[in-house]
Parts: C-alpha cells; structure tokens; sequence
C-alpha cells in the first residue's frame, strides 16, 4: 500500500528549506553590517586597532587538522571502496593540510634567515 501524501504536505516540506536558507542569509547580511557600522563607528571616534592574525600558527593548526583527517578519509575511503572518485573526498584535504604545512615549513626557515 502506498502512503498518501497531501499537496499541503508536499508544500510545506518543499517551503521548510527555502525559508531555512532565506533566514540564515539574513542573519549573515545584518551581522555583516553591524559589524561593519561598529567597526566604521570604532574608526571615526579613534579606538579601532585591527585584530591581529597569527598567520603562521593557523597553518601549523590547520595543516595538521587537515592532513590527519585527510589521511584517515583516503585510508578508509581507499579501503572500503578502492580507487574511485570517492577516494578525492580525502584526497582533497589531505592536500591542502600539506600545503599548508609546506607553507609553515617554509615560513618558519624565512624567519630564521
């Protein structure tokens, strides 16, 4: 027996993400321009500093984040299905975890020169 469905259900289940989207997009558009203002307002009275960035750490963070969980990806991936397109959903990050340890590595020898 097949389960009957309403045309009011099917709407409704079709709504739910479009208003979902719709809301999160709208969340980001006004904490955009109120972080905008704060900042713009922080510049006209004088107080602003600029956040500082730690470039350098945040590659060693995230190029180790990326290539273990890259590597554990492409193993298991590699293991449960072989060589497939699958298998670049670890590839991909293991990738870029070891370009950004490269960047580090090279990084870190500019700074000692």
């Amino acid at each position: 027996m097949e389960p009957i469905s309403s045309a009011a259900a099917q709407v409704i289940i079709a709504i739910i993400p479009i208003v979902g989207i719709t809301m999160g997009a709208v969340v980001v558009f006004f904490y955009l321009l109120w972080a905008h203002r704060r900042r713009t307002l922080l510049i006209q009275a004088g107080q602003y500093s600029p956040p500082n960035f730690d470039l350098f750490s945040f590659s060693l963070l995230a190029g180790l984040l990326l290539t273990s969980v890259g590597l554990a990806l492409t193993v298991f991936l590699a293991v449960m299905t072989g060589p497939t397109y699958g298998l670049l959903g670890g590839i991909i990050p293991l990738s870029m975890g070891v370009g950004l340890l490269v960047y580090h590595v090279i990084k870190r020898v500019d700074r000692a020169k």
